[in-house]
């Protein structure tokens, strides 16, 4: 007999099949998150739960379904999750590391262009039939060449986007927990500055940084009065790290030039003074979204489930 797997969201196409052969799979019919009631019912009885970052697994829900032996979630965060409660009930949690670094460098750097050289700005101008022909001062934008670029976390996904910066021929500075090895840092050619020395000096700001007690709001009305006024701000983290009503009010004031969010404090909700200013590029939490990264973090959900149904170690446990 199949072992029970509930799944909050249908995944791409080979990952399901590969999971309805090996499993007794049931999940979410509705392009919606579900309901608190919703999931607990699903999971009812099953000793697997596949969520997404999305989805509060907290005490009730955990708690709720007796049998239940891990929860898998699909997403390398999983702030998402009571951990406390899931340990005290013997049932382990899994994330999907390292896969993602890749694809979330790679759109980092979609936003740095973006915002620098007023993409979005263009091809809306273009769109609506306002564009009258070359001008000499259309939508001036940023060298991004040559520039300072700041990165705050310094793990495996600020050095993907710190080797890119490499390529562009920028000056790097980071700022982490710990400072990083002398030959990790000649590789980048990077630079450790203190936050404060880090705000003022970069041209270009990303965060990189998991969401913890320390990190939220890292970025507030404090951070951004000391950035240059000319500053971009890049956010493939995680939303609450920026105090977003500061950040409308810094933008509004002309403290720094622009954002690129790919992530907010209140998903899917985005603070309404987002949404009207020229200088802001939003995009739907599409940092893993490429095909062959989602597929990968399916293999990998796979597998940690499959470790832990066997009374094995699961490989991207989360102690």
């Amino acid at each position: 007999m199949k072992p029970g797997v509930f799944l909050t969201r249908a995944l791409p196409t080979p990952v399901m099949h590969r999971l309805k052969t090996l499993f007794d799979l049931k999940y979410n019919l509705y392009d919606r998150p579900l309901t608190k009631p919703e999931l607990m019912r699903g999971m009812r009885g099953r000793p697997a739960l596949i969520s997404m970052l999305s989805d509060p697994i907290d005490a009730e829900v955990i708690a709720s379904n007796s049998r239940l032996k891990v929860i898998a979630n699909y997403a390398v965060g999983y702030n998402n999750i009571d951990l406390k409660t899931a340990a005290a009930l013997g049932i382990i949690v899994t994330n999907t590391p390292e896969v993602l670094t890749e694809a979330t460098a790679d759109l980092t750097w979609s936003l740095i262009l973006s915002l620098a050289r007023r993409v979005v700005e263009g091809d809306r101008l273009t769109r609506t039939g306002r564009w009258t022909g070359w001008n000499p001062t259309q939508l001036l934008g940023m060298n991004v060449s040559g520039k300072t670029l700041g990165i705050i976390g310094m793990g495996r996904i600020g050095q993907a986007v710190a080797q890119r910066a490499v390529g562009f021929g920028m000056r790097l500075i980071y700022h982490n927990r710990r400072r990083l090895p002398h030959r990790v840092e000649k590789r980048f050619r990077a630079s450790y500055r203190p936050l404060p020395r880090l705000l003022a000096a970069a041209d270009i700001l990303s965060l990189h940084v998991p969401l913890t007690r320390e990190t939220r709001h890292l970025i507030d009305r404090r951070a951004f009065n000391g950035m240059k006024r000319t500053a971009l701000l890049i956010n493939t983290a995680r939303g609450p790290v920026v105090d977003e009503k500061a950040l409308v009010r810094a933008l509004k004031k002309g403290e720094i030039a622009g954002a690129g969010l790919d992530v907010f404090e209140e998903e899917p909700t985005v603070q309404k003074g987002l949404l009207t200013l020229p200088n802001v590029v939003l995009l739907p939490h599409l940092g893993s979204a490429t095909v062959e990264t989602r597929i990968r973090m399916g293999w990998m959900v796979i597998e940690n489930i499959q470790a832990v149904l066997k009374g094995k170690p699961a490989p991207n446990a989360i102690r």
